[in-house]
This record gives C-alpha cells, structure tokens and sequence, in this order.
C-alpha cells in the first residue's frame, strides 16, 4: 500500500485539474539513478497499464507497476512547502538509507 498524505491529496488535485491532457491519475516509479542508487519518477497517467496496481484515495488513483511495487510498498508521499523549495516526498520504510533530498534512496 502507498500512503498519500492530504497535502499530496490536495497538490495533485490541483495539477490535474490543471492538466491540458486528459488524465485520471498518476504514475510512481523506481528506477535506477538518483544520488542514493534508486530514484523516484512520477508523471500522469491516463490508464492503468495490465501490470499495474490501481491505489485511489480521496478520488486520486495511483498506477504502480508490479517491479516498482516491491519497492514502493508501505512509502508515504508527500508534498511539502519550505524555503529551499515545494515538492513531493517520499518516506519509504523499504530503503535501507535515503538521500536529503527526498527523491531518491537505496534498496
């Protein structure tokens, strides 16, 4: 299961809304890179792919394909305002250590 929390909530609906292409939710990633070994990559997405998990909260669905999952299981995100900037999070039990900037980790 991945969490999100009601500013990643709100922060979605909005861009979606915003969005010129038609989409229904978003796409979670992990791949290869990052400072930390895996980083994370989100984007919209129209449709679940068939090797997809569907997670929906608050009217939001969250396509995850099944590599990413074992990866992803249990990870909060979340959408944070600070000075060095507003972004998305992710607090991923999974990762054996994690960098500061919260968008990559080790696995």
């Amino acid at each position: 299961m991945i969490n999100l929390t009601d500013s990643a909530v709100n922060a979605l609906k909005s861009a979606i809304s915003a969005s010129a292409q038609p989409t229904s939710g978003l796409r979670i990633m992990v791949e290869a890179g990052g400072c930390a070994g895996f980083k994370y990559k989100m984007g919209f997405a129209d449709e679940a792919k068939p090797e997809d998990t569907v997670i929906e909260r608050d009217g939001i669905k969250v396509f995850v394909d099944n590599k990413s999952h074992e990866h992803l299981a249990g990870t909060t995100i979340d959408f944070v305002v600070a000075l060095e900037g507003s972004g998305f999070t992710f607090d991923n039990p999974n990762a054996s250590s994690s960098c500061s900037c919260g968008k990559s980790c080790s696995g």
